[in-house]
Order: C-alpha cells, then structure tokens, then sequence
C-alpha cells in the first residue's frame, strides 16, 4: 500500500519529469518563437525548484559528494519567474516585443536566489585558502536561516509581476476597443494562465505567512512539510505543460479562415489595400477622428473590413490600432516641434493627434519611440 508521503512525492516526481521534457520540447522546437522560449524557460525555473525538493526528499545529497556539488548549483531560481512571466504575456501578444537591455534589469534581483550558492563558493575557497576555518555548522545556519526569510521577495516579485501582468492585458484589451483581431484565443489563454497564477501565489501566501514567523517555522515542516505548496506546483507544471505545448503548436500552425488567408488575396489586391489605406492615412490623415473605427475605413476605402484586417494582421503585421497609432504618433512628433504647439499641453496636441485617451497616448508613444512625451518634446526643444 502506498503511503500519504510516498503518493505526494509521485506527483512532485512525475511532474518534474513533464517538466523536463515539456520545457525542452518548446525551446527546441521548431516554432521557434520568443513567447514559446520564453515559457519553456519558466517551465524549467519551476520544475527545477520542485527537483531540489524531490531530491531531498529522497536523500539523493546525502552522499558527501553529491551535498558538495549540489550546493553549488542554484537550484531555486525563482525571482527570475516573475519577469518571466511578464514577458511571455507581452510577447504572445506583441510579435515585436524583445528582451532588450532595458527589459534585463528585471532579472537582476536573481541575485537573491544566487546567495546561497555564494556563500557555498565563499566558504569552499576561503577553506582551501586556509582564510576560514573548517566549520561549516554556522555557514549552513545561515544558508537555511536565509532561505525562510528570501521566500519574501521572492512572493512579492511573482506577485507584482502576475498583476503588472494582469493590467497589461486589461489595457491590451481596451487599447484594441475590445477587438482582438484574431488573437481571441491567445487571449483567453494568457488570462487563464494568469489567474492560475494568482490562485498559486495565494496558496502560497497562506503557507507563507507563518512560515517566515520563527514560532511557527518548524511547526509547519513537521506538520505539513512542503507539500501544501509543492503539490500546487505540481499540478501548475501539468497544466502549463500540456496546455503551454497545445497554444504553441497551433500559433505554428495557425487555422487560416476563408476569406482572409494568403491564398485568397492577391499580389494586386493587396497593393491595392496598402495603397488605399496609405493614402487615407497620409493624404486625408483620417487617423485625425479619434472615433475611427476598421468599419469607417472600410466605408472610406472601399475595401471589406475583413480585407484590410487580412492586409494589416498577416502582411503589414500589424492590428488594426497598432497601424492607426503609429499615424498619430508620428503626428505628434511633428506637431509637437511648431512653435504654435508651445502654448499647448502635451494633452492637448495628442488630443488634435486623434488620440481620445491620455493613458493610450502615453503607453503608446513610450512603446514606439522608447521614451515618455515629455522627454522627447525637451529634448526636441534642446535641439532646436
């Protein structure tokens, strides 16, 4: 008969070995796409994090050599999940979204997770150099005295970042006026698996709470172990595993419509679609009405609405409020330099620009030109 703790480690175990195999599957995989590394590379950090538990569990590092290496290695990367997470979202629904420099600064706070494989590095070299003395009993204290206390910001992180995430598609979904433009099921996807995650980081924090108190740390091991939150974590890698691999295999194989896809529109028609749609950008500057809708630019063009969302999504690669914006923006830029703009507000010019949200405005001009309004017309005023 199997035990309660015999049956528990089976999950942990037979999800560390999903997780293993899931993760190299998707950053191997043909689809090679940086949403689906991404995520092969948060499946990693957390089927990591369930192994070095496993392997304790059965006493895998207790062996003096196998103890040595293993406290070498940052089995416990999880300040890096956060970020992760972050940038999956973004860039599922972003084709142009990249990890630049400024986006690597996110991962700095690892070094948190890193403290302990430092001291390890610490005490090993400063043994062999005879600056310290042989007795790793305090250096062990302190390594299992940190790792409660490091639990804290490694909570808080995931937490900012699962609702930094959060807003970030609430705001997706208002900047496209509630239209997704073929990106329905990505959507439901990436807000399903945010909301596992905040159901995770709340299991998480009901351990959390008095396992950082001293009082009770020892009392919730022995009571409980590690299985309250392990055993989530399983069942977290499960379900981003299949459903992780399923949404990558189908973005690399998408469905094409009838109607919209490559075959069904021509090399002359799409010319045609590119052209007209340039010239009532540039020519009647129709991105000037704040209430332009794909159904007026249809009307205006002559074109089908599903004609102009097949030319922008599959070959100017852009939504239909990504290719309007980019006219309101290089608007301001211009307007924003004449001396008559002076007396206006940024509000203000943004508002002649066709922009009706502020919040719009400003998330979008930082996007595309890599810096706040502000900054950009000081700058501009420097220059000239």
């Amino acid at each position: 008969m199997v035990s309660r703790t015999g049956f528990f480690n089976t999950i942990i175990l037979l999800g560390i070995v999903q997780g293993l195999i899931v993760s190299a599957l998707l950053f191997f995989s043909k689809n090679n796409k940086r949403p689906t590394r991404i995520l092969a590379v948060l499946l990693l950090v957390i089927t990591l994090a369930s192994f070095n538990l496993y392997a304790n569990y059965q006493n895998w590092f207790d062996s003096n050599l196998f103890r040595f290496i293993a406290n070498f290695i940052p089995w416990v990367l999880v300040m890096s999940a956060g970020p992760l997470i972050y940038f999956y979202v973004r860039s599922s629904l972003n084709p142009d979204f990249k990890i630049n420099k400024k986006y690597r600064r996110h991962f700095f706070p690892v070094l948190i997770d890193l403290v302990p494989s430092l001291i390890a590095f610490i005490y090993v070299g400063g043994v062999l150099t005879k600056l310290i003395r042989n007795n790793p009993a305090p250096w062990g204290a302190f390594i299992d005295t940190y790792n409660v206390y490091a639990d804290i910001p490694r909570w808080l992180s995931i937490t900012l970042y699962v609702v930094m995430s959060h807003r970030w598609l609430t705001d997706y979904k208002i900047k496209h006026h509630n239209s997704l433009n073929g990106q329905t099921v990505n959507f439901t996807w990436l807000r399903q698996f945010i909301r596992l995650f905040i159901v995770f980081q709340l299991i998480w924090l009901l351990y959390l709470v008095p396992y950082v108190i001293p009082a009770y740390t020892d009392k919730m091991l022995d009571t409980f172990d590690w299985y309250p939150l392990y055993i989530p974590m399983a069942i977290l890698i499960y379900w981003l595993g299949i459903k992780g691999y399923i949404i990558s295999q189908q973005q690399a194989n998408p469905q094409k419509k009838p109607g919209v896809n490559n075959s069904n529109l021509s090399p002359d028609l799409i010319r045609r679609v590119i052209a007209a749609l340039t010239n009532a950008m540039e020519i009647n500057k129709e991105f000037l009405n704040p209430n332009l809708s794909l159904a007026m630019l249809a009307e205006n063009t002559g074109f089908a609405q599903k004609t102009i969302s097949a030319v922008l999504n599959q070959h100017l690669h852009k939504s239909f409020n990504e290719f309007i914006n980019r006219y309101r923006i290089d608007e301001f830029k211009e307007r924003i330099q004449l001396p008559e703009s002076n007396n206006l507000t940024i509000a203000g010019v943004a508002l002649e620009c066709g922009f009706s949200s502020q919040a719009t405005f400003q998330r979008t001009f930082k996007e595309l030109v890599g810096k706040a309004p502000s900054e950009f017309r000081k700058a501009m005023s420097q220059t000239n």
